[in-house]
């Protein structure tokens, strides 16, 4: 470990943050519009940082699950983020990006990490001439 390094814990590999039993674990979710939603999950697949997702009722947006208490401090236009999260079996057809691993766990997205790839996703559409959003 370096020295003057602040150290912080992150979830384990299957989404589970250690010595807490899985069924106490509980996500928020962000939303986004569905373009938006898409060439983000794109960019985080590249950074290999990419947590569970899940497409919106009705298919016009995409739902990023995030630690719990994420929304308390979340401020971005165009997204928003919720308390709770939906409990979709893993087979269910709306995941966009399922649980894996042995127990099938849900993974959250690191918060700031999907900040960063909402904002980089956006100006790319911009520039492609798809935004503003």
């Amino acid at each position: 470990m370096a020295v003057g390094v602040p150290q912080y814990s992150r979830p384990g590999a299957a989404g589970v943050l250690p010595g807490i039993a899985p069924a106490l674990v509980r996500y928020d979710t962000v939303t986004v519009a569905v373009r938006l939603g898409l060439e983000t999950v794109d960019i985080l697949r590249l950074r290999r940082a990419c947590g569970s997702v899940m497409q919106g009722a009705g298919g016009s947006a995409i739902a990023f699950l995030v630690p719990a208490g994420t929304a308390d401090r979340w401020h971005l236009p165009g997204s928003t983020c919720t308390t709770g999260a939906p409990a979709l079996p893993p087979t269910d057809p709306r995941w966009v990006m399922p649980p894996a691993g042995p127990n099938a766990l849900a993974r959250p997205t690191d918060a700031w990490v999907l900040r960063s790839a909402l904002c980089e996703a956006a100006c790319t559409l911009t520039a492609s001439g798809l935004g503003p959003l």
